[in-house]
């Protein structure tokens, strides 16, 4: 039977991929199914699904639009492979962030906040106009004194000045105005006070010059300058920053130096008093934004208008994706740079489950990341829906729970970094279970439940506990052991930790939030490593470090140490290119000459940490990379770039570092995000010796595994939002399962059923 040239295009065909460590990777990947990829951390996952398959799918597409459509696209180079046939359009659904504009909440996000609006434009009474006019981001909706924030902010003047000194004693203590800086001439030489009189001994006409002055032009020298009070000041150039974009130590100092407060006239409502005199059956709509998905979405089912029914509709269809997305106990006024990268996730999913859109090619990264077992059942509900519409649903995942519903599995590895980066099988489930590879012996690994506890010798007490859904919590966290806290999605669990206990002294943090820096950071200069590796070269070769570094005076002058060269092509997208003087190596050729054993700084960089190791036998180098090795990021290369790093990696990267100082407790959260479940049993046994060392490790975590080895569990629910909160099971892990009915309980009795 010859099939229709239209049918055959059944297969994304993949030759040659060489993506980062992917070696001539060919494949071929069905349409219109579920296929999972599997491997170790570092073993080619993602250079092959998002570095090659989306990459390419994207570019293409945006090749179709006009040069001025692409300036304002983000660059996108060829990924290096071959060949790639039959692709369809790529829609990657990942865990960034969904950025840091405060403007931006889960409402506006889904769109179900613009579905509220035009409903109350019609139908709330009194009828106040358009849609707009229920906006905090329009004029006519904002409310006028925070302009649509929710938040005012006060600046605390003892942050910004020192009352007990003068201003040529340095009284300001804003970064960037101390004395002699540019801003501090012209005060000094403003007339307007004495620079050698203390602040505190200011008159209140001096005290409002100082600090409240508008614009005015004064003369310093012979020049015409222009003079701000220091507030007036600090605010114009400092506060209408993006908080994320600040340097660390202009972040530090808003931190400390504004306070925000909920705005006095709208409540923290964000509207206008207009648009909260509107009301659908008695609710207005910033009641409504507040109230919790679930229940909001019950609110919604009981509205009957035929005038807006398809939009009804509509809204309760979303609704209702979010609740069954284990998102119910979100509000649509939580602003979305709050959320989780796995909750952004599944927002960012509920938005494609609604689209019309078939046969493209939808791309996940680690979706069950945050989730519990009972809510990953439902999340592979919704990726085999998204499935059966005609969709190819490309899936990088660990949880055996994903993979065992995988119509196909590809399996990467057999290593990580260089060790990896080959397909270790391709087929159905069956198939990966019998395979004999990493991931096929692991599928049906258990963890089993410790057979002895450790003895406490302590604990930390949380008691009334009520931030956001914690009822009055009380609870006891034993010291010296190992203790999980679980849960559901939304139940408390970061609220309880994060808002009680990792603020106390001797508390030590790692968690998955971006590493900040720039292009040019990597684990070797974030760790430290790049100053003992310096001083080896240096001695070696008898000259000055700084030749060593890239940010420094061996940085190769074309690309100034970057190893690429950036170059902007007006209207269309910028490209960023391999330098052609240093090929990439970073340093000028007179560094490259200096070896220290036989190779070069480049070549050190271009290093794995498990070569690394063993390339250096001792001292500070050999502890750092020690550490790294043992949070399980041996496949980094010394010079990779920090922005490559996933959330998992990011958070081990910060683990090994840590671990070096004297600390007695450590919370971690969700530390086998990205791990295969063969390094699982790795991360384990590194929690065993964080706690054998003498201190208490603290771990917010869904997987089974972790629950299992704990020494003490602790969980929250027994639903989520306002069906969480408390705390509903406190004890070992035996107990749990032996006693204990919560979600949580039967799903760890029924995974480690076999042993029980």
């Amino acid at each position: 039977m010859n099939i229709p040239a239209a049918d055959s295009h059944n297969v994304i065909q993949v030759r040659g991929a060489r993506e980062n460590n992917l070696r001539e990777v060919s494949l071929d990947i069905p349409k219109r199914r579920l296929t999972v990829f599997t491997g170790v951390s570092g073993s080619g996952k993602s250079s092959l699904v998002f570095g090659t398959i989306a990459a390419e799918s994207q570019r293409l597409i945006n090749e179709t639009y006009t040069a001025f459509i692409q300036s304002f696209m983000p660059s996108m180079g060829r990924p290096d492979v071959d060949s790639l046939h039959n692709l369809s359009a790529a829609i990657v659904v990942d865990q960034e962030r969904m950025g840091a504009n405060s403007r931006s909440t889960v409402g506006t996000a889904t769109d179900a906040y613009t579905m509220l609006r035009i409903i109350f434009s019609r139908l709330g009474t009194p009828h106040i106009g358009t849609s707009t006019a229920f906006s905090f981001n329009a004029a006519e909706g904002m409310c006028a004194e925070c302009e649509g924030i929710g938040q005012v902010s006060k600046i605390d003047i003892d942050q910004l000045v020192d009352r007990e000194l003068s201003l040529n004693e340095g009284a300001i203590t804003v970064p960037g105005f101390q004395v002699d800086a540019w801003y501090w001439q012209i005060m000094v030489a403003s007339g307007f006070y004495d620079p050698d009189k203390k602040l505190k001994d200011f008159t209140p006409e001096e005290w409002e010059v100082f600090l409240h002055r508008t614009a005015t032009k004064v003369k310093v020298g012979s020049n015409n300058m222009t003079y701000e009070g220091l507030v007036t000041k600090v605010n114009r150039t400092i506060l209408v920053k993006d908080r994320d974009s600040m340097q660390a130590p202009v972040r530090a100092f808003v931190d400390r130096a504004v306070v925000f407060a909920e705005c006095p006239s709208c409540g923290g409502s964000r509207l206008s008093a207009a648009a909260l005199s509107s009301k659908v059956n008695g609710v207005n709509i910033a009641e409504c934004s507040a109230m919790q998905i679930s229940d909001l979405a019950e609110y919604v089912r009981k509205i009957d208008d035929p005038g807006v029914a398809p939009l009804l509709g509509n809204l309760r269809d979303l609704l209702e994706s979010l609740v069954e997305i284990g998102l119910g106990y979100l509000s649509l006024d939580r602003v979305s740079s709050s959320l989780s990268g796995g909750e952004a996730q599944r927002v960012k999913m509920v938005r494609h489950l609604g689209s019309s859109l078939t046969d493209a090619t939808y791309i996940f990264d680690e979706p069950t990341i945050g989730l519990h077992p009972h809510d990953i059942r439902r999340m592979n509900d919704l990726l085999l829906r998204l499935r059966d519409k005609g969709n190819t649903v490309l899936v990088v995942e660990h949880k055996p729970e994903v993979i065992a519903i995988a119509d196909h599995v590809v399996d990467l590895g057999p290593g990580a970094g260089t060790a990896g980066g080959r397909i270790c099988y391709t087929g159905d489930v069956a198939g990966l279970r019998a395979s004999g590879t990493l991931t096929g012996r692991h599928l049906e690994h258990r963890a089993r439940l410790r057979e002895s506890v450790r003895v406490p010798n302590g604990q930390l007490s949380i008691e009334g506990a009520d931030l956001h859904n914690l009822k009055n919590v009380s609870v006891d966290i034993p010291t010296g052991v190992l203790s999980v806290i679980t849960g559901v999605a939304g139940s408390g669990k970061s609220s309880l930790i994060h808002g009680y206990l990792s603020n106390r002294d001797g508390v030590v943090v790692a968690d998955q939030s971006p590493i900040r820096g720039s292009r040019r950071s990597n684990p070797a200069t974030y760790t430290g490593l790049l100053s003992p590796i310096r001083t080896a070269f240096a001695k070696a070769n008898g000259v000055k470090a700084a030749l060593f570094s890239a940010n420094s005076e061996g940085a190769c002058p074309n690309c100034n140490g970057l190893g690429l060269v950036y170059t902007d092509l007006a209207m269309m997208a910028g490209v960023a290119s391999v330098c052609e003087e240093c090929e990439g190596k970073r340093f000028t050729p007179q560094v490259l000459t200096y070896r220290l054993n036989g190779r070069n700084i480049s070549e050190v960089l271009s290093m794995s940490v498990a070569e690394a190791y063993d390339y250096f036998p001792g001292g500070q180098a050999h502890a750092i990379l020690g550490r790294l090795n043992d949070v399980g990021l041996s496949y980094l290369r010394l010079g990779q770039p920090l922005n490559t790093l996933s959330g998992g990696e990011r958070q081990r990267l910060k683990l090994a570092i840590q671990m070096a100082e004297k600390s007695s407790v450590y919370i971690l959260d969700e530390p086998t995000t990205g791990l295969h479940m063969a390094d699982v049993d790795k991360l384990l046994a590194l929690l065993d010796r964080l706690v054998d060392a003498g201190n208490t490790v603290i771990v917010i975590e869904h997987h089974q595994a972790v629950m299992a080895h704990a020494d003490w569990l602790v969980d929250l629910g027994p639903g989520g939002g306002h069906d969480g909160g408390q705390v509903v099971f406190t004890g070992t892990p035996a107990d749990l399962v032996a006693h204990s009915d919560t979600v949580t309980a039967r799903h760890l009795r029924e995974y480690v059923g076999t042993y029980v």
